[in-house]
This record gives C-alpha cells, structure tokens and sequence, in this order.
C-alpha cells in the first residue's frame, strides 16, 4: 500500500499545472495567505488557501511544511476552526493540512487531537483521510508518546467504525518505519495479531500492512509469535502479510534490532 505514491499522483495529475515543490515557493504563498488572514479574517483565508493551494499541484511534504506555517501563526484558540474550515474544503491536501494542524498539538492537546482526527476520519468516510491523518497523527502519536497512544489503540480496536480500527495498522506502520522501540512494537504486534480475524476488506489492509512492516523490520518478534500466528483461528491474509514482510527482512531488519 503505497500511499504516498498513489495520492500524489492525485494531486498533481493535471498537466496543465505547475507543481509546487519548493518550500520556498509555498512558504512565499502562505506568508500571502496569513497577511489576508489577520486582514481580512478567516473566509477570506480559507477561499484564497482553497485557490492558491489545494487546487494547485503541490507535493505533500511542501504541504506540511505550509501546514506547520499555520500552526506557528495561528492563535491556538482558532487552530482547530481553521483546520475544520480545511477539511470542509474536501480537497485531498486538506487532510495534510489538517494532520500536520493536529500532529502540532499533540504535546499540548493530545486528546483532543486524537479526538479530533477521529471525527475527520469517520465524517469523511474514505480510506485515503484515514491514511494521511492517520500516519500524521496517530502515527506521529506512537512514535513519540507511545506510553500514552498505546492504550488509545487498544480502545479503538473496538472501536465500531472500520475506518477507525483500520487507523490502528496506519498508525503502527508509521511509527515502526520510523523507528519505534522494540519494546513498543511487540506491543502493537500484539494488538495487531488480535485482530487478525477481521473480514473487512478496508481493516484488512491496514491490519495487514503493519504486520508486514512488523515483520520485515523485527522478524525476531514474528518468531516469538510463530504459535499464534500459524494457528487456525488466524486469517491467511494475516499470515501472507507476515510471510511477504519476512521476505523483505534482510534488507530492512538490521535497522531496528535494538
């Protein structure tokens, strides 16, 4: 599941268009947008953000990048109407925008951040809003407070939205790519080997996806496991996951042995 590479294309399929993949080029573009905003107050902002931006070909780290220029400027008492108002555009980089908003307030609000990318994920109803906020945020989340998102993923694995429980592979593929302890990922491992039996296409994909990437990067915790996984009450799509990230370990696994 190769994010990233499909929802760019998304992004910046039109020809015609330049793409904006500079940061000076946007950081130029959202100085403009916070001049207006503080002028001529948040409609005015968000239709320009809208014109300039979202429909514009940018590339998503160029969108984070104008996202934490949004959060650094913007009063914290109005981040979250700001973010609200992006994400009611429905455009695909309204969802970065609005993940990176939330990523920033982790430290400060992480509840309520949570909370937050909760309602944008179900109201939206698409796999690619749970993805890119569920990395941003989610994801972002484990890695750097695992403590605390480790037992806000085991309650929203039962939680009764797909989407919401599909986030949890979301978020775990992340935070183990980019290095998540050992300690936490056999953690995660674990939740993710609890739901195992699902038959939702879209959980799935998200479960499975972390268990692959669990596997190719700590196949030492795959044998720890090996009971429990080649049982019978676990799904063959799980163990295929399994099976395709330990193909793929020697390249990765040296990273995270630790």
């Amino acid at each position: 599941m190769k994010i990233r590479a499909s929802l760019q294309i998304v992004l910046i399929s039109p020809q015609f268009m330049a793409i904006i993949s500079s940061k000076a080029t946007i950081g130029a573009i959202t100085e403009k947008l916070l001049a207006t905003y503080n002028s001529e107050g948040i409609d005015a902002f968000i239709s320009q953000l809208d014109k300039k931006i979202l429909q514009q070909k940018v590339r998503f780290p160029v969108l984070e990048y104008a996202g934490t220029m949004l959060h650094n400027a913007i009063p914290s008492k109005k981040q979250l109407t700001v973010a609200d108002q992006i994400i009611d555009l429905h455009q695909i980089g309204s969802n970065v925008f609005a993940g990176i908003i939330l990523q920033l307030r982790l430290e400060e609000h992480f509840a309520q951040s949570i909370e937050k990318a909760i309602e944008y994920i179900i109201t939206s109803d698409e796999w690619y809003v749970c993805d890119i906020i569920g990395e941003r945020v989610m994801g972002h989340g484990l890695l750097t407070h695992p403590k605390k998102m480790l037992p806000t993923l085991h309650k929203l694995a039962k939680h009764e939205n797909k989407w919401i429980v599909r986030c949890i592979g979301v978020a775990a593929h992340y935070a183990i790519k980019k290095g998540l302890k050992k300690e936490y990922v056999e953690n995660v491992f674990r939740l993710l080997l609890s739901l195992s039996n699902t038959t939702d296409f879209h959980t799935k994909k998200g479960i499975g996806w972390a268990a692959k990437t669990t596997a190719k990067f700590h196949p030492d915790i795959i044998d720890t496991y090996r009971k429990q996984i080649d049982d019978a009450t676990t799904k063959q799509w799980f163990k295929t996951k399994v099976k395709i990230g330990l193909s793929r370990t020697d390249k990765y696994a040296h990273r995270y042995n630790s």
